[in-house]
């Protein structure tokens, strides 16, 4: 609270700018009237009067309009503080310029007046802009206090829902562990004894619960994503992706599928998570490749602070309207008969990137080749390079 906050409340501070306005506009009216006189020049009286009553009228205009100004309530003391102290400097000043010897005011009843209110104006422009300031620093601190305490609810939310997906995932996984057990049971011991449209409809139960597992797995893994992931250190990306190609080999060897990985940098990451990212990109590349072998082209490039990596093939392509939404949770634009996805993998993908504060898109044509892109930070050592080497000699 300032001094004057103490002093003077919010609506004594009104009070005061009124009343030192309508005190400099009696005071003009008086001196004008006062002035009047055989010989004096109207020019001379309504210059001054119009000094006088100009303060007068800034003072009413500002203490009438102060709260349509940007300017919290609270801060209207310390505008009328400035507008009182001004006006207390201005006295002061002429006091000591009046007491010097052989000096003085020569004409008192105009320059008081005229002077002591433009430094009220002075004091009440001054108090204006400092209040306006106070006030945007305060409005700031409540946002950043208000963005803060979302931030914790979010972040406390998020935890809620991650734990509550892992126990709902977890708890899942036994029962359904079961059904698939017992299901292939069946199948084994009693499988000749079915007629074909029963061992049909036990192949649909087995492969539910099949591809059930794998969606709670999936979801079990974007629900660790943050919680559960490694601390950040430098990783070689084409360690990276190579481990990730490995993982594959059964697939890339089954459908002949050539991938071509051009030098890849070092970035600060999750190495498992990354290589999680790599091998649901490459296997999406395979899957989804048409009937000709698929092939694979992996490339990076800089762009300012971030590498920019990219996985490209040359298969079915996404159509434009489904570009985005296929990065969202269950999402799949191709049946079940035409892929074996849980339509988890790009969302696990874009969770992943985001923990590494970058960002993943798409650009793609339907029937032409996919390109997957997502950026990441470049480690502060690259980031100097390129600086010093940018740098003109």
């Amino acid at each position: 609270m300032s001094r004057w906050s103490r002093v003077l409340s919010v609506p004594e501070s009104r009070r005061v700018l009124l009343a030192l306005g309508g005190l400099y506009v009696a005071l003009a009216v008086w001196w004008a009237v006062s002035q009047v006189v055989p010989g004096t020049s109207v020019a001379t009286i309504l210059v001054v009067s119009s000094f006088i009553g100009g303060s007068g009228i800034v003072l009413l205009w500002g203490g009438y309009r102060l709260p349509q100004m940007d300017i919290h309530s609270t801060c209207y003391p310390a505008v009328a503080g400035r507008c009182v102290t001004g006006l207390g400097i201005m006295l002061g000043i002429l006091t000591l310029y009046h007491l010097q010897p052989d000096t003085g005011l020569t004409n008192p009843e105009r320059s008081l007046p005229v002077l002591t209110g433009f430094g009220s104006v002075a004091g009440f422009g001054v108090g204006v802009y400092d209040a306006q300031a106070k006030t945007r620093a305060r409005e700031l601190t409540l946002q950043n206090r208000k963005l803060q305490r979302t931030q914790e609810r979010l972040e406390e939310s998020n935890e809620r829902l991650e734990q509550f997906a892992y126990a709902a995932s977890h708890d899942l996984q036994e029962p359904l562990r079961m059904v698939s057990s017992y299901l292939q049971l069946l199948e084994s011991r009693h499988g000749d004894a079915f007629d074909e449209e029963s061992e049909e409809f036990l192949e649909y139960a087995i492969d539910g619960s099949e591809r059930m597992t794998e969606i709670i797995d999936g979801l079990l893994e974007y629900s660790r994503v943050e919680t559960q992931g490694e601390t950040f250190e430098p990783v070689d990306l084409d360690e990276i992706c190579a481990e990730a190609c490995q993982n594959l080999e059964l697939q890339i060897d089954e459908t002949d599928a050539v991938i071509n990985s051009g030098e890849l940098p070092r970035v600060e990451g999750d190495a498992r998570q990354l290589r999680q990212v790599f091998q649901n990109l490459v296997a999406n590349a395979i899957e989804y490749s048409g009937d000709a072998p698929p092939r694979v082209d992996i490339f990076a490039e800089r762009d300012g602070e971030e590498w920019i990596i990219s996985v490209r093939d040359s298969g079915l392509g996404i159509p434009t309207e489904d570009q985005d939404r296929i990065f969202e949770v269950f999402e799949r634009l191709h049946g079940h008969e035409e892929g074996t996805g849980t339509g988890i993998g790009l969302a696990l993908c874009s969770r992943i990137i985001e923990r590494h504060n970058g960002e993943i898109w798409v650009e793609s044509e339907p029937g032409e080749e996919t390109t997957f892109s997502f950026a990441l930070p470049a480690t502060s050592t690259q980031t100097e390079t390129t600086a010093a080497v940018a740098e003109p000699l």
